[in-house]
């Protein structure tokens, strides 16, 4: 006698075959992405399509460009802000800075970089050691429109005053509001800062490594990939480093018990800044 068949939930396979449609029609692949993460995304993006199914978002974004551009959007992760984290920016300028200044030119990729405020928080630190002006930085995203928020390095007054206890707590001694032109309730990032940022678009799953680099940040994003996914996007961030070059991750995220972990030493286990070594 034949055992049952144990079907999966109608949800679930919905939810695999949007994530296998939008890959196979598009190349944008989010299926490897951590499953409650991308589930509560999901009905999200099908409450406000006003859609009563999976499998009538699946429908829409296969025919309409611009509802997969939202979808896209609102499965890729854009939470961030200037300095978050203090303490990590703060070991970035004692530990990882003076090593820097050793090398004539610096090439720095921020991996995942939303829109921004993080890699003007890193700008900031090379203007302030004096390396940005021989330093490369290159800032990259999966979203387009998380991209031209950042191009245009135009921050609320609000979220900048927050951003200055970040600044102040990570070490930061100038007055926060040099780095920016503040008009009405917004602020403008200084030229100098913008000057040598390279924006570009980058998908960390499908796309391959483009330089070798002294320091790479990539951080909270891994969190949201599955283990599998996780290693593979470790071995493309280990093949973009230089030998000796510094990897930093998110406070939740980690490479101890990880492949690769043997490739890496650790500078600062807390802070989870990493140094290549082999």
């Amino acid at each position: 006698m034949s055992e049952p068949f144990a079907s999966e939930p109608l949800e679930d396979i919905e939810i695999s075959l949007l994530l296998e449609g939008i890959y196979r029609h598009s190349g944008h692949d989010f299926r490897a992405y951590a499953p409650a993460t991308l589930r509560r995304r999901v009905l999200h993006a099908m409450s406000q399509e006003g859609l009563p199914t999976i499998s009538a978002l699946q429908a829409r974004v296969l025919h309409d460009p611009a509802a997969l551009t939202r979808l896209r959007d609102t499965l890729s992760i854009s939470v961030t802000e200037m300095f978050r984290d203090p303490p990590f920016y703060q070991a970035l300028r004692e530990q990882v800075l003076p090593v820097l200044r050793t090398h004539p030119f610096l090439r720095v990729w921020h991996a995942g970089c939303a829109t921004g405020e993080e890699v003007y928080s890193l700008a900031i630190l090379l203007a302030e050691a004096g390396l940005l002006e021989r330093t490369r930085l290159y800032a990259t995203d999966i979203s387009a429109p998380a991209l031209a928020v950042a191009r245009r390095g135009i921050y609320s007054q609000d979220k900048l005053t927050q951003y200055a206890d970040n600044y102040r707590m990570s070490g930061g001694r100038r007055p926060f509001e040099a780095y920016f032109t503040a008009q009405y309730d917004h602020g403008l990032m200084h030229a100098e800062l913008r000057r040598n940022i390279i924006w570009g678009q980058h998908n960390l799953v499908t796309d391959g490594s483009f330089n070798e680099f002294h320091l790479i940040l990539c951080r909270n994003v891994l969190i949201y990939f599955t283990a599998p996914l996780q290693s593979q996007v470790q071995a493309l961030l280990l093949d973009s480093l230089m030998p000796f070059g510094v990897l930093g991750l998110g406070r939740h995220e980690t490479l101890e018990f990880s492949e690769h972990q043997r490739r890496f030493e650790t500078l600062n286990l807390s802070e989870k800044l990493y140094r290549r070594i082999a």
